[in-house]
């Protein structure tokens, strides 16, 4: 017979009514079952139902039964509750049978090294695993919860399963978050804070950016890019008062996390509370998208101050950093810039003003990689 693992230990794959030890017990007292329903003020058709699994003891019945045949009422339903325990499991069992095809389209391994779910080789561990981290009943229902990241992922050929993942960790780590209540007016006040810790080293500047967020309703949170995401962060409302800013710092690269911090701040000062904001690399870029690039691009360097900048050459180091001075934002920010609009190759020399991130040296909470064990 093949049997099921359950939380305690290996069970048969039936469901056994408990109608039928209800029959073996009148027949044994040579009572009929028009006699006990006589007996129990039943119908026959609700006995009948009863013996054939069609309808449930309830603790009524239990206790008429305990009254007429003399079996304590817990008995039955004991019976009653394996039983539907049982049809729950093998209900569980037919959909885990077909969910395994969609495991295959995560990725389990790197999941799993990361510590979001656990380790293990069993296939229907690993469904479950995912049901639980994922926040699904079943990997079935999965499109229906993250309808915005699919539509944007297929948009550049993305795993829509890895990028779910992502964004799910990264709402878990933000669910732990202390968060004041959101302030439109006091995150504006913020952002200006934050433009000028770019100059700060980059720990210290993060760190503070952290925290004067978290301040004014706003958690930002880190989560290592999974292969085939391309992406760069992502914004979000957990609900009307808190909202999420998500980055990978894929690049590494100084200037593009903050700009990627500061076009995050963007769509969540700029649209709306519903739906997700997702920065892919290379996607096409929305009426949104654009709206958030303006918005980091003008908050981190005044155009005014720009063309003022670029009237004239040549882009060296020191003018460069003479200009990141005067406006406030780190050497890294201006060459970016520059490289973007083409004033300066993104070979070019300058480069060497850009720092580059560290995940265990620069990135707050960093979380080492470690695997969960089943049942953890």
């Amino acid at each position: 017979m093949n049997e099921i693992m359950n939380d305690r230990g290996y069970a048969p794959d039936i469901a056994i009514p408990p109608g039928e030890t209800l029959l073996e017990a009148i027949e044994a007292l040579g009572m009929s079952q028009a006699e006990l329903a006589e007996r129990m003020g039943r119908p026959n058709k609700t006995i009948n139902e009863i013996i054939k699994g069609k309808a449930a003891i309830t603790p009524q019945t239990a206790t008429e039964l305990e009254r007429v045949l003399g079996t304590p009422a817990r008995f039955w339903l004991r019976l009653e509750m394996d039983y539907q325990e049982a049809l729950a499991r093998l209900k569980d069992r037919e959909a885990l049978e077909r969910e395994k095809p969609l495991l295959e389209l995560f990725p389990y391994t790197q999941m799993a090294k990361k510590g979001w779910v656990v380790s293990t080789r069993s296939w229907e561990e690993r469904v479950r695993s995912l049901r639980t981290f994922l926040g699904v009943a079943s990997l079935e229902t999965l499109p229906n919860v993250e309808v915005a990241a699919y539509r944007k992922a297929r948009r550049v050929e993305a795993s829509p399963e890895a990028l779910s993942a992502w964004l799910r960790r990264g709402e878990l780590l933000a669910q732990g978050m202390d968060t004041a209540p959101f302030s439109r007016t006091g995150f504006r006040e913020a952002l200006q804070q934050i433009r000028r810790l770019t100059r700060a080293d980059l720990k210290t500047g993060i760190e503070k950016m952290v925290e004067l967020c978290a301040d004014n309703g706003v958690a930002v949170v880190f989560v290592p890019h999974l292969e085939s995401t391309y992406i760069n962060g992502a914004a979000r409302w957990l609900k009307s008062d808190k909202a999420l800013i998500q980055l990978s710092i894929r690049n590494r690269v100084e200037d593009i996390f903050w700009f990627t911090f500061f076009h995050e701040c963007g769509h969540i000062l700029l649209h709306g509370k519903k739906g997700y904001f997702i920065d892919l690399e290379e996607d096409a870029r929305s009426a949104e998208e654009k709206q958030a690039d303006d918005f980091a691009r003008d908050l981190l360097i005044p155009q005014s101050a720009f063309r003022r900048f670029t009237a004239s050459g040549p882009f060296d180091a020191a003018r460069v950093q003479d200009f990141a001075k005067e406006v406030g934002v780190c050497d890294a920010v201006v060459v970016g810039r520059l490289q973007y609009e083409d004033r300066v190759s993104y070979k070019s020399m300058l480069n060497r003003l850009k720092n580059t991130l560290d995940w265990e040296k620069h990135i707050p909470n960093f979380e080492p990689q470690g695997s969960l064990s089943p049942g953890q």
